[in-house]
């Protein structure tokens, strides 16, 4: 995965709460918790289920989640 922003946080997927339209992806970085909000499509596209790896991706007020392929 190749980014232009340079805060990307591994972590584990350790939550995911559904709602109407987005879902809250909630990822164990270090020991640190950090929530992400996205669309419910992006977590179904990107194949997001708890446990496994995935990145939040910092750029300036909005935190992204990727996962590779």
């Amino acid at each position: 995965m190749k980014l232009s922003a340079r805060n990307v946080l591994s972590g584990t997927v350790t939550e995911i709460v559904t709602g109407a339209v987005t879902s809250h992806v909630r990822l164990d970085v270090g020991g640190t918790s950090v929530t992400s909000s996205v669309t419910n499509e992006a977590v179904e596209e990107l194949g997001l289920v708890v446990g496994e790896q995935a990145y939040a991706v910092v750029k300036a007020s909005d935190v992204m989640i990727g996962k590779d392929q």
